[in-house]
């Protein structure tokens, strides 16, 4: 065992990198040699330590898993063109990490933990870090509430976790959705801002209906009229309506998605007029018979874009153009994979560099 800034580090005996196929990637499918975990009891937190990835042990009667309170992020750390290592926009993560776990009420782990434990743990597993462009390893930060007790009541007690695996692109080839106007994803003054894990199995319904119906996902709409749009799937949406780039606004209701503000910050430095709005499931159906849409795409870590061929509405299902590499999300998508690469100047600051 070994210490480092406070981090006890036991190293696995036997790396399993030798099982992954680097060039035939699965999202999810292979996990990194190691985890970082660290527990809060008594009002405070203890001190964290990485340990070799193995199960977790806990009490049938975890808090966590009867009443919800877990909460995660989504982040990715990049092999760079010269083969150093960064974790991108590492500040913007942890604060959207703050925010989730203050509505669910669950202690907040502190920044130096955050951030120390992410650098250390992709340090030790650095072998794990894709050369590949376009991939990357992907990184899990997770709290639940660990306390062993099944009345309904906020959790004294509380594991931090974080593990890593690689990962390739998600969503390279033209997806097709449907508008969802029955079923919600996050309602005014819920947790739809949240990354916490009752959003995402809420979902799993409608999403499951909409692929038996011959679709990849769903476009959310807003949980009093079904009358605008807010996301897609699992990812922020935006589209080119009139040479503009639209999305969202951001609410109660919606992500404030990494990737999404990092797309934004882009088009902006392009010269491309942005706008964050309420986008109406008319105004979409209204765009396409004037064919005034000539882009449509989510946006997120896993798949920083994808775009979209056909929207489903009311029936009728509508196409998108053809893309090429002329279309703004390609170059959006090329302009943050460079700076991520260090190919480009990082002028704003969001690599984090070991």
């Amino acid at each position: 065992m070994e210490t480092t800034a406070d981090i006890l580090i036991r190293k696995t005996p036997a790396s399993r990198l030798k099982e992954v196929d680097f060039d035939q990637l699965e999202f999810g499918k292979y996990i990194s040699d190691h985890m970082l975990v660290c527990d809060y009891a008594n009002g405070k937190w203890k001190e964290p330590q990485i340990v070799p990835f193995a199960n977790l042990s806990m009490s049938p009667s975890a808090l966590a898993l009867h009443y919800g309170q877990t909460v995660f992020e989504g982040m990715k750390a990049f092999r760079m063109h010269d083969g150093g290592i960064n974790i991108f926009r590492m500040d913007k993560h942890y604060d959207r990490f703050v925010r989730s776990l203050q509505r669910m009420c669950m202690a907040v782990v502190p920044k130096e933990i955050f951030v120390e434990g992410l650098r250390q743990l992709v340090e030790l597993d650095k072998d794990w870090v894709p050369a590949k462009p376009g991939n990357a390893l992907y990184l899990r930060p997770f709290v639940f509430a660990s306390e062993a007790r099944f009345g309904v009541k906020v959790s004294e007690e509380y594991r931090f976790v974080i593990f890593s695996g690689p990962v390739p692109s998600l969503y390279t080839d033209p997806i097709k959705v449907k508008v969802e106007t029955h079923y919600i994803r996050a309602a005014k003054g819920g947790t739809g801002f949240a990354k916490c894990g009752g959003n995402y199995g809420a979902a799993f319904l409608p999403t499951q209906q909409a692929r038996s119906e011959g679709y990849d996902q769903v476009l959310w709409t807003d949980g009093i009229e079904h009358k605008y749009i807010e996301e897609s799937g699992m990812m922020n949406v935006m589209f080119v309506i009139n040479g503009k780039l639209v999305t969202a606004p951001l609410s109660d209701s919606i992500l404030d998605g990494v990737t999404r503000d990092s797309l934004l910050t882009l088009a902006q430095e392009l010269g491309y007029e942005t706008e964050e709005r309420p986008i109406a499931v008319a105004e979409l159906e209204a765009a396409f018979k004037k064919g005034m849409i000539t882009e449509a795409f989510g946006a997120g870590t896993a798949a920083v874009v994808a775009p979209i061929q056909t929207i489903h509405i009311n029936g009728i299902d509508y196409s998108l153009p053809k893309y090429n590499g002329n279309n703004l999300l390609f170059k959006l998508k090329a302009g943050l994979e460079n700076i991520r690469l260090g190919i480009s100047t990082d002028t704003y600051g969001w690599n984090f560099m070991l």
